[in-house]
C-alpha cells in the first residue's frame, strides 16, 4: 500500500459511517497524527480525493465489510469513538476526575485551548467530574498572574461549552494545606530548608554533592521552617531530597517553596512563601480525586516531581497522559501568552480579543464557532508527539458550518471609480443572497460603479462581467459591451456604496465600500464578502460599517 493509504481509507469509512459521506477536508488533519508532514500535502491528495470517490459509492453494508479487512489497524489505532482513544482505569479509585489548570496570566489562547478541551472533551465522553482548578501560585516575576485575566479564562471555557464543576478552585485559597504537607515531609526526613547560594547550589547539584543544609535532622529542619517565613525574598527556599546522582541533574533536590515578596491579586501579600507546580499538583491531585491528568510534554519532569512525592506518602497514582505540542502553521503572527500580555497592557493591541492575540475571545469577534474549535481539538486527537497542523484546517472545519447559513455581499477593497455611459437604464439590480436560497436583495446600480484596486491593477482593458449584472471592458470611463454571461472574467462590484472597512487576522484594517444590502445587518450577524472572505459585523464607527475578518 502507499504511504497512509490504510489510514486514509479507515477515516474515509469512518468517516463515511458516522456522517453519511466521508469528507476529504476531515480526512486531513487526522493523518498529521500519522506523522504526515506539510510539504507532504500535495502528494496524498489525489490519494484522499480516489478513496473518499470509492468509499462514498458504497452502501454502509460493504463500508462495515470493508472495515473488517484491517486486520484490527482500523478498529485497534484508528476507528476511535469521537476521535478519541479509550483511556486506562486510574489506581485512583471513584468516579472518573479530570481538571483544568489555567495559570491566571491572560486569557485562553488556540494553543492552550487544545489541551484544556480535551481533558472536557474525555470528562464528557466518560460522564466524568471535571475541575477547574486555577493555578494561581505566585508565578514567576515573568510570568505572573493578572487579575483580569481570572474573568477572561471562565468566560473562554462557558463559550467554549465546558461544564466543570462549582465552586472554582483557586490555589491561593489553599496555601494553609499545602504548608501542613511541607511540615509532614520535613517530619519524614524528606525535605529540607537550604540557604545556599546558587552558583553554590548548582555546582553542587552538577557534581552530585548535597548540600550542607540537608544534613540537619527534621527537628531542626523544623525550625529553620518556620524561620523561613521571615527570611528574606531569595534567602532560602524548601527542597525535596532525591537522589543526587539521579541521571537527570534538574531532579536532584528540586525547590518546593520559595520567597516571594509580590502582591498577589487576589490575596494580596497575605503570603510570602509559596509552592511550586509540582509541589502544589501533588498534593491537590490526591485530595481532589483526579483520576485522569492531561498535560503537555514539557511538563514531564513535573510528573516524575509529582510521582515521588505521591510515593513518600503512599498515594495512589493518578493516570498521568502526556500529549505532544500542536504548532498551527500558516497563522499571522505567532501566539505568545507573555508577548501578548505585554502588548495588551502597553497599548499595541486594543485589548485580549485583538485578534493577533489568538484568545478565545478574538476568535469569537472574528467570527470561528465554538462547535468548530472543538471539532478541531477532537480531530487532532491525543496526540503524544509534537505534531504540526495547519491553521487552515480549523477555518475548513469553520467554513463547512458557515457556508450553509450566511447571506452573500459584495466588498471591494481599496476600491477604484469606473463611469459608465450607456447603463441601459438599468437603476436596481437583484442579486442571490445566497447561491442555495431563493431570498434576493436589491441593489441601486448608478453610472458610477467601484471595483477592487487588485482586480483593476489585474484586468484594466480587459472585458469583464460584474458578477450577476453585464459586461464590459474595464477602464475609468467604459460602456457596457454585452448582458450574456460570457466566459471572462467575473469580478465583484459596488454602486450603491456603504463605507466599510475590514480588521484582518494582523490587525490591519481594510478599507473599501461594501453594497447597501449590508444597511440592515444584526450587530455580531456572520455574512461573506463574496471572493474575499467570511467577517463578522462588528458595529458602525463614524459611519463607517466595522467587520472583523474570519477566513476565506
Amino acid at each position: 500500500m502507499k504511504p497512509f493509504e490504510k489510514e486514509i481509507i479507515a477515516y474515509a469509512l469512518q468517516n463515511a459511517l458516522k456522517f453519511g459521506k466521508a469528507d476529504a477536508g476531515k480526512i486531513l488533519p487526522k493523518l498529521f497524527q500519522h506523522g504526515l508532514k506539510r510539504e507532504d500535502i500535495g502528494g496524498v491528495m489525489p490519494l484522499i480525493s480516489e478513496i473518499v470517490k470509492k468509499v462514498n459509492s458504497m452502501n454502509d453494508k460493504e463500508r462495515l465489510k470493508e472495515l473488517e479487512n484491517f486486520e484490527g489497524i482500523a478498529r485497534k489505532k484508528v476507528f476511535e469513538t469521537k476521535g478519541l482513544p479509550a483511556l486506562k482505569q486510574s489506581e485512583v479509585s471513584g468516579k472518573m476526575t479530570f481538571r483544568l489548570a489555567p495559570f491566571p496570566s491572560g486569557a485562553l489562547h488556540i494553543g492552550n485551548a487544545k489541551t484544556y478541551l480535551l481533558n472536557a472533551l474525555y470528562a464528557e465522553e466518560y460522564d466524568a467530574d471535571l475541575l477547574l482548578v486555577i493555578d494561581d501560585t505566585i508565578g514567576s516575576v515573568e510570568k505572573q498572574a493578572d487579575k483580569e485575566s481570572y474573568d477572561l479564562i471562565e468566560d473562554g471555557f462557558k463559550w467554549l461549552g465546558v461544564n466543570y464543576k462549582k465552586p472554582v478552585i483557586y490555589k491561593s485559597d489553599r496555601l494553609e494545606i499545602y504548608y501542613k504537607y511541607a511540615k509532614e515531609l520535613i517530619e519524614k526526613n524528606k525535605a529540607y530548608v537550604c540557604y545556599c547560594i546558587q552558583e553554590e547550589l548548582r555546582e553542587n547539584r552538577a557534581k552530585g554533592v548535597e548540600c550542607s543544609c540537608r544534613q540537619f535532622p527534621p527537628g531542626i529542619q523544623l525550625e529553620r521552617w518556620k524561620e523561613m517565613f521571615n527570611a528574606k525574598e531569595g534567602q532560602a527556599v524548601m527542597r525535596i531530597k532525591t537522589n543526587m546522582t539521579d541521571p537527570n541533574p534538574a531532579f536532584r533536590d528540586r525547590v518546593l517553596f520559595k520567597i516571594s515578596d509580590r502582591e498577589h491579586p487576589r490575596v494580596g501579600k497575605k503570603y510570602r512563601v509559596w509552592p511550586t507546580l509540582e509541589m502544589s499538583w501533588a498534593i491537590d491531585d490526591h485530595l481532589l480525586k483526579i483520576t485522569h491528568i492531561l498535560r503537555g510534554n514539557e511538563l514531564m519532569i513535573e510528573t516524575k516531581m509529582e510521582k515521588y512525592i505521591w510515593d513518600i506518602f503512599k498515594w495512589k497514582h493518578p493516570e498521568v497522559i502526556h500529549v505532544g505540542i500542536v504548532k498551527l502553521e500558516g497563522l499571522v503572527g505567532k501566539i505568545s501568552k507573555s508577548k501578548s500580555t505585554k502588548e495588551v497592557k502597553s497599548g499595541v493591541y486594543t485589548g485580549w480579543d485583538d485578534p493577533r492575540t489568538w484568545s478565545i475571545q478574538s476568535l469569537i469577534r472574528r467570527g470561528i464557532l465554538k462547535e468548530s474549535i472543538r471539532e478541531f481539538v477532537k480531530e487532532i486527537g491525543l496526540n503524544r508527539q509534537d505534531i504540526t497542523v495547519p491553521i487552515d484546517s480549523l477555518y475548513a472545519i469553520n467554513r463547512k458550518t458557515l457556508d450553509a447559513g450566511t447571506n452573500r455581499y459584495f466588498f471591494v477593497a481599496n476600491p477604484v471609480k469606473i463611469e459608465i455611459e450607456n447603463n441601459l437604464g438599468l437603476k436596481e439590480a437583484k442579486l442571490p443572497l445566497h447561491p442555495d436560497k431563493k431570498d434576493m436583495r436589491t441593489v441601486k446600480v448608478g453610472k458610477k460603479i467601484f471595483v477592487s484596486g487588485e482586480d483593476w491593477e489585474k484586468l484594466k482593458g480587459k472585458e469583464v462581467r460584474l458578477l450577476h449584472l453585464f459586461n464590459l471592458t474595464l477602464d475609468e470611463k467604459t460602456k457596457i459591451t454585452s448582458i450574456e454571461n460570457k466566459n471572462i472574467p467575473k469580478i465583484h462590484w459596488v454602486s450603491d456604496k456603504v463605507d466599510a472597512r475590514v480588521l484582518m487576522p494582523d490587525g490591519k484594517w481594510i478599507e473599501g465600500f461594501a453594497d447597501s444590502g449590508i444597511e440592515h445587518l444584526r450587530k455580531y450577524e456572520v455574512i461573506q464578502f463574496e471572493r474575499f472572505g467570511f467577517v463578522r459585523y462588528d458595529g458602525t464607527k463614524k459611519g463607517v460599517k466595522e467587520f472583523w475578518f474570519a477566513h476565506r
